[in-house]
């Protein structure tokens, strides 16, 4: 066998694994399941959670999610939780372990000692009948066939239900909690994820720049109008100074194309009508989906029926939700 095929043939066995197993959790969902995310729901308390090797690092991986969505926790390493780390358990925290097999000399340890601190002790396992699993006020089954390792040892496809089923929970406390985009967006307020959350159309306008003429204004009027505030366009007003069209650079061009003899020809002569508008109090990303949707680079915000300014692609690739 070619080792492309090779590599293909294990790659696609090892993701085939995975899936069902990931699937499989769905039987798993059961009552104890259900009470655990009551128990959390109704705990003025924090979520904390341990494990040890691979483990630790899903542990990490969950609590990052369950904080970003509304359910403070957070990370205790298994093995440093015995050498001072139990402190930061707190009355009426709940803690999950994280463990395959729920034996580990590190968790038989650690289990008896959170007992005598009265947590609420969850176990997220594999192995339903281990030592957590029993001495466990909740038990959230992981149970998979085998590992994506040939030698059904590498943590692989544990892991993957591990954090499968960490995901299910922490979404099923995000909907039960009625967690909006609006709350996502203040945990969130770094990089595109944030901007794309909170960043409306009138933070990325360019302040004091706003190239308009009047319906009646003459072709070089419209020209100096665009040159003068380079946003290669300008909105036309009508005589209440309400929006009735658009010119650009574009249509300069087009007009040109056409004639060269522009002496009579007047702002409504040559404006594309009913111009692609946003309001300014609407989210930028919908702004750029529009500008996606409809090929356009540009689009006018309004107030109201007011010109706010221009909203063009570049402001907001500047911003980088692009």
């Amino acid at each position: 066998m070619n080792l492309a095929k090779n590599i293909k043939n294990t790659a696609t066995r090892v993701l085939q694994n995975e899936a069902n197993a990931v699937l499989n959790l769905i039987d798993c969902i059961d009552g104890d399941f259900e009470a655990c995310v009551e128990k959390i729901l109704a705990s003025n308390g924090r979520v904390v959670i341990t494990g040890v090797g691979k483990s630790a690092i899903v542990a990490n991986k969950i609590v990052a999610t369950l904080n970003s969505t509304g359910t403070p926790s957070l990370f205790m390493h298994a093995a440093d939780a015995i050498h001072g780390d139990l402190g930061m358990i707190q009355e009426n925290d709940i803690v999950i372990c994280i463990s395959k097999s729920g034996n580990t000399p590190e968790i038989k340890v650690l289990v008896p000692l959170l007992k005598k601190l009265g947590s609420v002790l969850v176990a997220l396992v594999s192995n339903t009948t281990s030592y957590l699993a029993e001495e466990s006020d909740f038990v959230l089954n992981a149970t998979i066939g085998e590992e994506a390792c040939p030698h059904n040892l590498a943590p692989t496809t544990s892991t993957t239900a591990h954090m499968a089923l960490g995901d299910a929970l922490a979404v099923c406390l995000l909907e039960a909690r009625g967690f909006t985009s609006d709350d996502f967006a203040k945990y969130h307020p770094g990089g595109s994820l944030g901007k794309q959350l909170y960043l409306k159309v009138g933070d990325v306008l360019s302040k004091g720049i706003i190239p308009v003429v009047s319906e009646d204004a003459g072709i070089s009027e419209v020209i100096i109008e665009i040159s003068g505030k380079r946003l290669g366009a300008t909105a036309v007003n009508d005589a209440r100074g309400n929006l009735t069209g658009i010119i650009t650079d574009g249509d300069l061009r087009r007009m040109l194309e056409k004639t060269l003899e522009i002496q009579t020809l007047q702002a409504k002569d040559i404006m594309t009508v009913h111009p692609k508008t946003i309001s300014k109090d609407e989210f930028a990303i919908r702004a750029l989906n529009l500008m996606r949707n409809h090929n356009i680079t540009q689009l006018v915000a309004l107030d109201g029926e007011k010109i706010a300014g221009f909203v063009h692609i570049h402001d907001l690739m500047k911003e980088g939700i692009v």
